[in-house]
């Protein structure tokens, strides 16, 4: 039964195909989407593709929680997902029927953010660490240490991402606690140990890693393929995998259940997973891709990237959603850290 409204699908979507026209508004993360991959949707289809960028998931949360954002697509982190399919926020737009399925790896397909892909694609796969200016600092890395208890050469230094969840999970993952923990001593220390790092950070922001490469930091919390596009212009630069599980996320393309422009949305869901437009996404922002048979239309550097081939002892870890008496307890915390 399954095989017949997949191949209903695929004819509805050729369909759509030969009719595309119109536009397509992406809401998406800064620096994160390949020029060229829009320029061949575009003329494949011809669409007009408009895009705004944001920061955090949260950001983006707050944007589109109300309805009539205008926008039709959003790429959210894996943990975002979840919440915006238990919030109603998202179309069920049926990827797993879509012609281009089939590329997704299967290890991408049963993901606790959407189980059997109804509705996302794939975007981008890595991880969450932090870089290091090897010009700087020769010295040991290896530990989160290096970001809540630096060495005296580092303090000031540090360039930290302005992600709520990201930030306490390091903190967490440091001090060896549960992640998403309710335990108040827990939250104690993990509090006690961000107010202690706080004065030897320099910045909080999305461009962490620009701090980096302006020389004003000599180590960013970071995201790998953010690493992978910096050690282009400083060589020396390296992106440092942990020891114990290290937070792994995987962005992904989704359509907003008011999407104004909803069949160009799902033409451009099916669109990037066809492995050369996936290839595109990847050599553009520097990460691992969950979709098969783009490595074939790599560059071998991007394969051979450090940042894209952890050692064989890193253990990824997605987490899910933390309760929301859990996340108004980092709020409080995250508050107190940002004043």
């Amino acid at each position: 039964m399954k095989t017949f409204f997949a191949a209903l699908f695929c004819g509805m979507m050729l369909a759509a195909a030969a009719l595309a026209e119109g536009r397509l508004h992406i809401y998406t993360w800064g620096e994160y989407t390949s020029p060229e991959l829009i320029e061949k949707f575009s003329a494949l289809h011809g669409v007009e593709v408009t895009i705004d960028e944001y920061d955090s998931n949260e950001t983006m949360l707050a944007r589109v929680r109300g309805g009539g954002s205008g926008f039709d697509i959003v790429v959210p982190g894996d943990y975002a997902v979840r919440t915006m399919i238990e919030e109603g926020l998202l179309a069920e737009t049926r990827p797993d029927l879509m012609p281009n399925f089939a590329n997704v790896d299967p290890d991408h397909v049963g993901v606790y953010w959407d189980p059997g892909r109804r509705f996302t694609v794939p975007w981008t796969v890595g991880f969450t660490g932090y870089a290091v200016d090897g010009r700087a600092w020769e010295g040991e890395t290896g530990s989160l240490a290096l970001l809540f208890d630096p060495p005296a050469e580092l303090r000031g230094r540090i360039a930290m991402l302005d992600d709520m969840v990201s930030v306490i999970h390091a903190a967490e993952r440091h001090l060896d606690v549960p992640r998403c923990t309710a335990n108040p001593d827990d939250l104690r220390r993990v509090r006690d140990l961000l107010l202690a790092a706080r004065p030897h950070w320099r910045s909080f922001g999305a461009d962490s890693i620009n701090r980096l490469a302006s020389g004003e930091a000599a180590v960013a919390m970071t995201w790998s393929g953010s690493a992978v596009v910096l050690r282009e212009q400083l060589p020396k630069t390296r992106f440092v995998f942990t020891p114990g599980p290290m937070e792994a996320f995987s962005d992904s393309i989704a359509v907003l259940r008011d999407a104004p422009n909803l069949e160009n949305a799902r033409l451009f869901q099916n669109f990037v997973m066809d492995p050369a437009n996936a290839a595109l996404t990847a050599e553009f922002a520097g990460y691992a891709t969950a979709i098969t048979g783009a490595g074939a239309h790599m560059s071998e550097d991007l394969r051979a990237a450090p940042e894209l081939n952890p050692p064989a002892d890193v253990v990824a870890e997605f987490v899910p959603p933390c309760a929301p008496e859990v996340i108004a307890m980092y709020n409080a915390i995250w508050t107190e850290l940002r004043r």
